[in-house]
């Protein structure tokens, strides 16, 4: 899904479910455009573009979680997501009606919220809000909550322009807003059930 990497976008996701890469690079984007999985091709700064690529941006910094998490439960969880945001790049990619192509389902965000609650049961309320840090799994779950909201900004940005109604699956916006709280409680968790948390404390340094 990167713009400038060996991902699928450069094949579009035809053939999601029997991916085949045998070539790195392809010069077919060497114009500045990218072709989408229905044939179609955009310059590579529209923002159907910049929405999945920024969701496989997201992927790439919960990479980076995993590889500072010693918690097996929180990399099951984080490697399922990243399977996800696989889906998520492939439904943005095939613009217009399912039909036979890798849609998100109101199921996706079924799990998040089901894990999201298990995860935030035993954690202690906010009395403020929290400042991104901590233990470093936990700091890089907060900048993937950051990039999460980005990517969602982005989707939301595409759904709404004219030439684009209706062809923006509604159960995408969903599942990212959803997986935004959900890597806020991930990273409340990792810090000890937010013992290490950081708080802000308004007007500190006047």
């Amino acid at each position: 899904m990167a713009r400038g990497g060996p991902s699928l976008h450069h094949g579009g996701f035809e053939g999601a479910n029997m991916v085949r890469l045998n070539r790195i690079y392809t010069k077919t984007g060497d114009g500045g455009d990218t072709g989408l999985g229905d044939g179609t091709r955009l310059p590579k700064h529209h923002t159907r573009i910049a929405a999945y690529g920024t969701v496989d941006e997201l992927s790439s910094f919960l990479g980076l979680a995993l590889a500072h998490s010693t918690d097996e439960r929180l990399n099951a969880a984080l490697r399922s997501i990243q399977n996800d945001l696989f889906d998520v790049g492939a439904d943005l990619c095939v613009p217009g009606e399912a039909g036979d192509k890798l849609r998100i389902t109101p199921s996706y965000a079924t799990r998040l919220e089901k894990l999201l609650d298990e995860t935030n049961e035993p954690i202690a309320p906010l009395q403020s809000f929290v400042l991104p840090g901590g233990k470093p799994v936990a700091a890089w779950l907060h900048v993937a909550r950051t990039v999460c909201r980005r990517a969602e900004r982005l989707t939301t940005e595409l759904a709404a322009r004219e030439e684009e109604r209706g062809r923006v699956n509604a159960e995408v916006i969903v599942y990212l807003n959803r997986l935004s709280d959900l890597l806020f409680v991930l990273a409340r968790a990792a810090n000890d059930n937010g013992r290490l948390d950081v708080l802000w404390k308004p007007g500190q340094n006047r």
